[in-house]
């Protein structure tokens, strides 16, 4: 094996190892044991036999036979810190039905043996003691249920929780527009989960359709986007000359002389802003007419690129489903990495909290840290699934490019691609994916800043991270572009990252007129196409739910559709996208290397042979044109000693 694609191989199971050990020692700490059983406010793990904690009254208690953690005070919720302020103790059943009174609690423990009251209390004495108040729950108690998997005894009527609620949704004024909001997404569910469908398929069809109307799209796009400028050049040009032949006499009646001096003030303001836009408006169209000019041809190559994506869904369908795996394996992962962040807030050591009095268990010197390289990880691995995605649609579309026959494609060129990739190139993927991770995370580290100096800060300051955070947003953007490029070369060439990545640079200044052609005119197609799923899902949306009369039940769910119309939308024409820009690079390199001469043929489609040949075509012609002016200059020059009065005797 190629030592390269070895090492690069060992890097990415090293980032997988780190990221695993993270889960190990919560593991191995117990912080996983005590999330999954529960423990209580005295450092105790429920179900299990503990050890005795120093300097912690009741702790190192056998609770094997008492599985469930019970709250006093099950309402009492610390919004800031997201947990309750309440007393926690380990018993062995839940409370099915209230308890009104301490007689209750008394009659409840003698029959079923579960204590609800603090450890050293004894079950018999609950009506008499005058501890009773402090280290027994809060009466009523509330029915409650435990957690399927997390051995909580949680209420059956959720509405102490409203805190929550009024923490999230406090933009609502009125509660009842939100209950109504709800009922709204409660009795449209099943419009919503139809309209959801349907977004998915319109998604799924327009990626075919575009192959047959890309040339008329196009075409009427940029058509309109050059009459719209001209249009509007014009309405401003007329407006400024309207102004200056007739001015515009709209000013309140005054004196006759404050009223003349006021009109020629602004006469000459409004006279100067209308030329201001007006002129700016002409070099705009000017400078756009003369793109449209000079990059005629390439518009041409995005045609064929749409044409040719098309033909690439057709016959490599289950590009479709990328979405749809690359969805899963981000949410696989999100839960894990959910589950080991609740595992941390649990593991460390014992520490009483001298307010409460209750014992929590927080991670003290280096291990703090641990936290925020777990969210490092967040973000890097994210990146890494998404650019699987890539390299995954790149060697497949590479498959396609370079078969000449198709007829010959392999059986399943999207499992060979993802073979290859764990084979080969998981530490090509690893290696862009932690550039992009090195990016984001200073960008994400300035935009809280921001929002936590927000009104604090001085102009300058908020000017300087504004500028910082936009120059980072852009350089990940063209990292993201030049990574993605790169996972092209490397599925073409097996080269490393870093040599795929110069390759596919020098590629893309070579042809830095048609990459800026295809990604102006092919992301604005694709961006309209996604405006045009979202609007159609929501029109068949407002359709379908006309039958509701009370019109404020609307908003949610069309947010809702729309919303996911749009993702949708956006994460097939993505696929799309990936697709063209990865057709683009293999064309520009079978150009490169090939001339269409024998022993140099071509590999590519029709359309993209069509397109190649027109170019030829037109450089041949204006050749010639050049060579006739030549030899006429040529032959005005040797004639010259033939003019009259030049010859000799």
């Amino acid at each position: 094996m190629d030592p390269k694609r070895l090492s690069s191989s060992s890097q990415q199971q090293v980032m997988l190892r780190k990221k695993g050990s993270i889960c190990g020692f919560t593991i191995v700490t117990g912080g996983a044991a005590r999330l999954v059983f529960g423990y209580d406010s005295y450092g105790n793990t429920c179900g299990q036999r503990n050890e005795l904690i120093e300097g912690v009254r009741l702790s190192g208690l056998d609770h094997t036979d008492r599985k469930f953690v019970f709250f006093l005070d099950p309402c009492n919720i610390d919004i800031v810190q997201r947990k309750i302020k309440s007393v926690a103790l380990c018993v062995s059943l839940c409370p099915a039905e209230e308890l009104q009174t301490y007689q209750d609690l008394k009659r409840f423990a003698m029959v079923n043996g579960s204590e609800l009251c603090s450890y050293e209390l004894a079950a018999h004495k609950y009506p008499g003691l005058p501890e009773r108040i402090d280290k027994c729950p809060k009466l009523p108690v509330p029915p409650s249920k435990p957690l399927p998997v997390f051995n909580r005894c949680t209420p059956v009527d959720v509405s102490c929780y409203a805190k929550f609620a009024e923490a999230v949704v406090t933009f609502v004024g009125d509660s009842s527009v939100l209950h109504r909001l709800i009922a709204g997404v409660a009795a449209s569910k099943e419009i919503i989960i139809g309209l959801c469908v349907l977004a998915l398929a319109l998604s799924m069809i327009l990626m075919v359709i575009i192959r047959y109307i890309s040339a008329v799209l196009v075409w009427i796009l940029t058509s309109l986007v050059v009459l719209g400028s001209l249009a509007g050049t014009g309405v401003l040009w007329w407006l400024y000359i309207d102004h200056r032949l007739y001015g515009n006499d709209t000013s309140p009646k005054l004196p006759k002389e404050a009223k003349e001096e006021m009109k020629a003030e602004l006469s000459a303001d409004s006279g100067q802003a209308l030329l201001v836009y007006a002129v700016s408006a002409s070099v705009f169209t000017i400078i756009l007419l003369l793109l449209m000019l000079f990059m005629r041809k390439r518009v041409a190559l995005t045609i064929a690129l749409f044409h040719v994506a098309g033909k690439v869904f057709i016959h490599l369908p289950l590009l479709t489903l990328q979405p749809f795996v690359t969805f899963l394996a981000l949410l696989l992962f999100w839960i894990y990495w959910i589950l080991v962040l609740l595992f941390l807030g649990t593991s460390g050591n014992p520490e009483q909290n001298e307010e409460t009095g209750l014992t929590e268990f927080r991670l003290t010197g280096p291990l703090q840290y641990l936290t925020w390289y777990h969210a490092v990880g967040l973000v890097w691995i994210s990146e890494f699934i998404l650019a699987c995605q890539q390299m995954t649609v790149a060697g497949a579309v590479v498959t396609y490019y370079f078969t000449r026959d198709k007829n010959r494609l392999p059986v399943t060129p999207i499992l060979s691609s993802v073979l290859r990739l764990v084979r080969y190139h998981l530490g090509t993927v690893a290696k862009g994916s932690f550039i992009i991770t090195l990016v984001k995370i200073p960008r994400l580290i300035l935009m809280y800043i921001h929002n936590q100096l927000k009104g604090r800060e001085n102009v300058c300051a908020r000017l300087l991270l504004k500028t910082c955070i936009c120059c980072l947003w852009c350089l990940e953007k063209c990292l993201n572009y030049l990574n993605q490029n790169a996972y092209a070369a490397t599925a073409i060439n097996s080269t490393s990252f870093c040599t795929s990545a110069r390759d596919a640079f020098v590629i893309l200044v070579e042809n830095a007129l048609r990459v800026a052609t295809i990604n102006a005119i092919g992301d604005f197609v694709l961006f309209l196409a996604k405006i045009l799923i979202m609007t159609s899902t929501a029109f068949a949306g407002v359709l379908l739910l006309n039958y509701q009369r009370d019109y404020t039940e609307w908003l949610l769910p069309l947010i809702i559709v729309c919303l996911f119309s749009f993702l949708v939308a956006h994460c097939f024409l993505s696929i799309f996208e990936i697709v063209v820009d990865v057709l683009f690079l293999c064309f520009a390199i079978d150009t490169k290397y090939n001339d269409g001469t024998p022993g140099k043929e071509f590999f590519m489609d029709k359309a993209l042979m069509e397109f190649v040949e027109s170019s030829r075509r037109l450089g041949r012609a204006a050749e010639r044109g050049r060579s006739r002016v030549k030899e006429a200059v040529s032959e005005g020059a040797e004639m010259k000693p033939m003019a009259p009065g030049t010859s000799s005797a």
